[in-house]
């Protein structure tokens, strides 16, 4: 009981804590697991990340599931999610609540929360360019993507998008060669494995057919949460698009209403996914947030669970890396035409809005200043303009 405890205090401090961002929180991580608790070994947490990076879902959640099952199993791993993630939920689910009460739609704070979300995603999409489009082919498969989805937006999309890039990752680096790291521990069987990643797929085929036989809203809304959970790589802000396509078409929310909450979600601390609490608050309430918050997470926690048996022989196939490096080249360009559409054709809408957006840029990209100062100097400058 004791370790239980243990580790889902550490985990609800860092939800408290960790501001920043999927990589500021590999960094908080790291602090508290390897430096200062020596739970992990450098070689362990290092093959952890190169998992969770690997998989679809939010990335630096599943680092912390993975850490609690590494140090108390299953349990263990549930516990940490709980902890870390709590704290920002209920923040995003009081929020929505205090937006749809007081009707604040068209103030000019919310304007300014609209703006804030231009520069995060233009700071993750230059973050991201930097790191995973490496060279002219990534570049093409990358600019493609953004092209593609720009002009032709349907429900398949961003999956059409997804399997052609990994075909051409794979073709294009089938004969490249890379470097091997240590192996990682198993601490979870390979029959609880294999029972992770049919329950994964079961719903991920399950719940559109659930919501066509019922027409259930629940189920509907469980389904429109745990897709973009299972099939978003690179997590984080790339979700944004995914999301947006799920509840702003469905008329569940106003564009204007998704971006004020995509805004305020970088002033608070954890998962970026928590963002999901938000929407579900707005659509239905309290029910709502508990179903978009657990069916968002539920994909990524099965498939770390799924793939940790499988984990160190997986990760030797140079195909497989040659794949995801396509799949994560296509995520940038996913980015890119939602940077467009719907956040900046939503968000700027005079040269005054456009001057603040670049200044937030500036102040993510190049000062490095905390994402919640960037949310503060937004709605301030756009109270002031007016």
């Amino acid at each position: 009981m004791r370790r239980y405890l243990e580790i889902f205090l550490v985990s609800l401090k860092l939800g408290l804590t960790s501001f920043g961002g999927p990589i500021a929180h590999i960094g908080y991580y790291h602090n508290e697991y390897v430096i200062k608790r020596k739970w992990l070994r450098e070689e362990t947490f290092a093959e952890l990340l190169a998992l969770c990076q690997f998989l679809p879902g939010p990335a630096s959640s599943q680092m912390t599931i993975s850490m609690g099952v590494m140090h108390s199993g299953l349990a263990g791993g549930f516990l940490a999610w709980l902890g870390f993630t709590a704290p920002s939920a209920i923040l995003m689910a009081g929020f929505a609540f205090l937006l749809s009460g007081y009707g604040f739609g068209d103030a000019a704070w919310i304007q300014g929360l609209k703006i804030v979300a231009v520069g995060i995603v233009a700071q993750a999409v230059l973050t991201m360019w930097q790191k995973l489009v490496t060279d002219n082919k990534l570049a093409t498969i990358s600019l493609s993507a953004m092209v593609f989805l720009i002009i032709k937006q349907t429900a398949f999309s961003q999956i059409i998008i997804i399997l052609l890039a990994g075909i051409a990752g794979l073709l294009i680096y089938r004969k490249s060669v890379f470097t091997d790291g240590p192996d990682t521990d198993k601490p979870v069987s390979y029959r609880t494995g294999i029972i992770s990643l049919v329950i994964f797929a079961g719903l991920l085929l399950a719940l559109p057919l659930l919501r066509q036989i019922t027409g259930s809203h629940y189920i509907a809304l469980a389904d429109s949460f745990y897709r973009p959970g299972s099939l978003v790589f690179g997590g984080g802000h790339v979700v944004l698009p995914l999301l947006e396509f799920e509840v702003v078409p469905a008329g569940w929310v106003t564009k204007e209403i998704f971006l004020a909450g995509y805004g305020a979600a970088q002033a608070v601390p954890g998962p970026i996914f928590t963002f999901a609490s938000y929407l579900g608050a707005m659509i239905s309430g309290l029910p709502g947030a508990v179903i978009a918050v657990t069916a968002i997470f539920l994909p990524g926690f099965l498939l770390v669970i799924g793939v940790f048996p499988f984990w160190s022989r997986l990760r030797k196939n140079s195909k497989i890396k040659g794949a995801l490096a396509g799949i994560n080249a296509a995520v940038v360009g996913i980015l890119l035409a939602a940077l467009y559409n719907p956040v900046m054709t939503s968000a700027i809408h005079s040269p005054s809005d456009l001057g603040i957006a670049v200044i937030l840029f500036g102040m993510l990209a190049f000062w490095k200043l905390p994402p919640w100062i960037s949310v503060i100097t937004g709605v301030a400058l756009r109270c002031l303009i007016g």
